[in-house]
């Protein structure tokens, strides 16, 4: 049975999305894992059509609609409700579009919708008491993180876990950066290039690169449990593992920049790229490359000349390069590991040629 077929059965209600998963599990294991796997593709799917793309742009409307039409009805002391009445019509349509219809872009818009509706609730309920800002930003970004665990556990989105993510992030930074103490460190000239320098900003930057760890460790954890990538827990690691890449890349590709220039950053990309091929993420290397070309963008502040264009081209050569022959790579850096704990559980790997 082809993948197509297996959807469909699901579709109408045959098979459940487990049984469906277990079965193309058995088929690949007996085809020879990898054999039967896309050869040069990570897989993910962001819509499945354009319909997907119309009902969000629905549900957008009717989300807005709804929120305006509880706010003139409700008049000013209903205000402060009214995000968590969002939330509530969310999880509601959610109920159809996620579990019934197992649409991806709405169950993404109807998540998002979830979990900016409970934050902009509890901050409005905390600014009206004594607290003050760091503690009302920590309360307020945990319990956002609280309700996208909770959406997660429910309706099983992968992408719950990014914005489950996103609202850690923020609840990290709280606890360890102040509004002053960013003020006064872009104030003192600074910018970027120090805020995420462990030398000159420990806590932010030090903060920022636990999460990054956090993050990795977790989306590891979700792609030893599915290896073949063909259910949720492969999708929710891709999710961790674009939040890994760019907090990770946002500590060291500063500190290196500043401490030891280009050198150091280059063997840093090329530890990276060993990383992605062992653990066979594009999406990981694509991210930390893209934010490295930020990152070194922000840091020159439009000074590199024509530096930068060599930067460029150099870049996109190698992007192109490692992603043309990444099975042959991956195949060859594999093989020349020797046996380490979990190495079975990753990806089978194979070349082409």
């Amino acid at each position: 049975m082809t993948p197509e077929d297996l959807r469909a059965a699901v579709a109408a209600g045959i098979l459940t999305e487990a049984q469906a998963a277990s079965l193309q599990a058995l088929a690949n294991d007996r085809a020879g894992k990898r054999a039967s796997l896309p050869q040069e593709d990570e897989p993910f799917e962001f819509f499945r059509g354009f319909s997907e793309i119309f009902i969000s742009i629905g549900l957008v409307i009717l989300l807005v609609g709804a929120t305006a039409l509880l706010t003139v009805i409700g008049g000013f002391a209903m205000l402060t409700l009214v995000p968590l009445a969002t939330a509530g019509i969310a999880w509601w349509w959610a109920g159809y579009f996620t579990l019934k219809r197992r649409m991806t872009l709405p169950s993404m818009v109807l998540a998002t919708a979830y979990g900016t509706g409970i934050a902009i609730f509890v901050f409005t309920v905390l600014a009206q008491t004594d607290l003050d800002q760091r503690m009302i930003a920590i309360l307020g970004s945990s319990a956002s993180a609280l309700g996208m665990v909770a959406w997660y556990r429910h309706f099983r989105l992968p992408f719950a876990a990014f914005l489950t993510g996103g609202a850690v992030l923020a609840a990290i930074y709280s606890v360890t950066a102040s509004a002053s103490s960013l003020y006064a460190l872009a104030g003192a000239g600074s910018g970027y290039s120090a805020l995420f320098d462990l030398t000159e900003s420990p806590a932010f930057a030090t903060a920022t690169l636990l999460f990054g760890i956090g993050a990795f460790l977790t989306g590891m954890w979700f792609d030893t449990r599915d290896p073949h990538r063909l259910g949720r827990h492969a999708a929710t690691a891709f999710w961790c593992h674009l939040l890994a890449a760019p907090a990770l890349v946002n500590t060291v590709a500063v500190t290196l920049l500043n401490g030891g220039g280009m050198g150091f950053l280059a063997i840093a990309l090329v530890l990276i790229t060993l990383l992605a091929l062992v653990i066979d993420r594009r999406s990981f290397l694509t991210a930390a490359i893209v934010y490295i070309a930020l990152v070194i963008g922000w840091v020159m502040g439009g000074d590199g000349g024509t530096s930068w264009i060599f930067v460029l081209l150099v870049l996109g050569g190698f992007i192109t390069a490692i992603g043309t022959w990444w099975v042959q790579l991956r195949a060859r850096v594999m093989d020349l590991l020797p046996n380490f704990p979990g190495k079975s559980r990753l990806p089978p790997y194979g070349s082409t040629e």
